[in-house]
C-alpha cells in the first residue's frame, strides 16, 4: 500500500499533463477540417451544344433498271471504285431492241415516201410552168411534199427515242465514287424499276444531327464543331455548320443540323453514328471555377475561399458556363484557393487543412 502511494505521485503530474493536452487537441482539432481545394486559373471557356446523329453521303446516286431484262454484263462489284460514265451493268431485253428495229423500218419507209413526193413536186412544177396542169394540182403536190417531210422528221425523232431507250439497258455511274450496292450477277433477271446499284462520293460526307429546339437560336451557319465517331472514339474531326433545316419535329422537338467536314477523312463511312459539339461561344482567358465549388443562398452565388488556412464565405458573380466550369466575373482572382466540395458542415472562419490541391 505504501509502495503504491509512493508510485502514484510520481506519475500524477505526467498523467494530468497528457489529459490537458488531449482535451486541448480535441477542442482545437474539432474546428479543423481536411479539405480538397482547387486553385483558380485563367483558361478558355468553350460553350457548345451537344447533339447526336449519323454520317450521310452528300452525293449519292441510287440507280434503278428502267427495263426488265437479263444481266449480260457486270462491270463493277459492291465496294469497288467507279469513274463517271463507267458501265456497271448491262441488260438484255427484246422489247427495246424490237422497238428500235420497228422505228428504223418506219423511218426507211417514210424516207422513200418523202423522196417520191419531192420528185412528184418537181415534176408537177415543170408541168405547171408548161401550162399542162392546174394550180390546184401544183398546190396538192406542195402539200404532199410538206406533209411527207414533216412525217419524216417525226419518224427520225421516234427512232432516236427508241435508241435512247436502248441505252437504258446499260446502268452507268453518274459520277466517280464507290459502289455501295450491287448484288446482281451475270444471268440474273432484273425487274423494271428495281434498285440495282448505289454510288457514293466518299469525298463529300456530311453529319446530320438532331438539335433540341431550345438550342436552335444559338446556332448559325459557319460555326465550328467537333465530331466524334462511335467507331473511332479517340479521334476528333473538325467540321462546320453548313445547313440548318427550318423545321421542328412535333414529336422529338428537334431540328436537323448539317455539318460538313473541313477535310476528307478516309476513315468515314455513311451510316456511322456521330456525336457533335457545336461551338457557339468562346471566352478566352476567363477566370474559371468548377461548378461543384459553387453554392447558392438567397439567390446569390458563393464559394468557400481559403485565406490563411481558414474558410471565408466569398460571394461571386457568374458569367458564362459549360458542362464543368463557371466563368467568374467578380469575387475571385487567379491564384485564389477554393473548396472543391462545399459541404453543409463548413462555416465561416473554420480552420482547414488542404489535403489535395488541384486546379479549380
Amino acid at each position: 500500500m505504501k509502495s503504491l502511494q509512493k508510485f502514484l505521485p510520481k506519475y500524477s503530474f505526467a498523467l494530468a499533463l497528457v489529459l490537458v493536452l488531449t482535451v486541448l487537441f480535441l477542442i482545437f482539432r474539432g474546428n479543423t477540417v481536411d479539405i480538397e481545394a482547387g486553385e483558380v486559373n485563367n483558361a478558355e471557356l468553350v460553350q457548345a451544344i451537344y447533339a447526336t446523329g449519323f454520317v450521310e453521303a452528300d452525293a449519292i446516286a441510287n440507280l434503278s433498271a428502267e427495263y426488265s431484262g437479263t444481266v449480260s454484263y457486270v462491270g463493277a462489284r459492291e465496294g469497288e471504285r467507279v469513274t463517271a460514265g463507267q458501265k456497271i451493268l448491262e441488260l438484255e431485253s427484246q422489247r427495246p431492241l424490237l422497238a428500235v428495229k420497228e422505228a428504223r423500218a418506219a423511218l426507211a419507209e417514210q424516207q422513200a415516201f418523202a423522196s417520191d413526193n419531192r420528185r412528184m413536186f418537181q415534176r408537177k412544177g415543170n408541168l405547171f410552168r408548161e401550162g399542162a396542169i392546174s394550180r390546184q394540182e401544183l398546190d396538192d403536190a406542195v402539200r404532199n411534199r410538206t406533209q411527207s417531210d414533216e412525217l419524216l422528221q417525226q419518224k427520225a425523232m421516234q427512232l432516236k427515242q427508241r435508241e435512247d431507250d436502248l441505252k437504258k439497258l446499260t446502268v452507268s455511274a453518274p459520277f466517280s465514287g464507290i459502289l455501295t450496292l450491287q448484288n446482281v450477277k451475270k444471268g440474273d433477271y432484273v425487274q423494271a424499276n428495281s434498285l440495282v446499284a448505289s454510288v457514293v462520293d466518299p469525298a463529300n460526307y456530311t453529319v446530320c444531327v438532331e438539335v433540341d429546339e431550345l438550342d436552335i437560336p444559338l446556332i448559325r451557319t459557319g460555326q465550328p464543331a467537333t465530331v466524334a465517331l462511335d467507331a473511332y472514339p479517340e479521334k476528333r474531326i473538325h467540321a462546320v455548320v453548313t445547313r440548318i433545316v427550318p423545321q421542328t419535329d412535333k414529336i422529338t422537338k428537334t431540328s436537323k443540323i448539317y455539318l460538313t467536314f473541313n477535310w476528307g477523312a478516309g476513315i468515314i463511312q455513311a451510316g456511322m453514328t456521330a456525336t457533335a459539339n457545336i461551338i457557339y461561344n468562346t471566352r478566352p482567358n476567363a477566370i474559371l471555377v468548377r461548378k461543384s465549388s459553387v453554392f447558392e443562398e438567397n439567390h446569390r452565388s458563393f464559394v468557400w475561399k481559403i485565406e490563411n488556412g481558414r474558410l471565408k464565405k466569398q460571394p461571386i458573380r457568374l458569367g458564362a458556363s459549360d458542362m464543368t466550369f463557371f466563368e467568374v466575373v467578380g469575387g475571385l482572382r487567379k491564384g485564389d484557393r477554393v473548396a472543391l466540395v462545399p459541404k453543409e458542415s463548413l462555416h465561416e472562419g473554420m480552420q482547414v487543412r488542404i489535403v489535395n490541391l488541384g486546379k479549380s
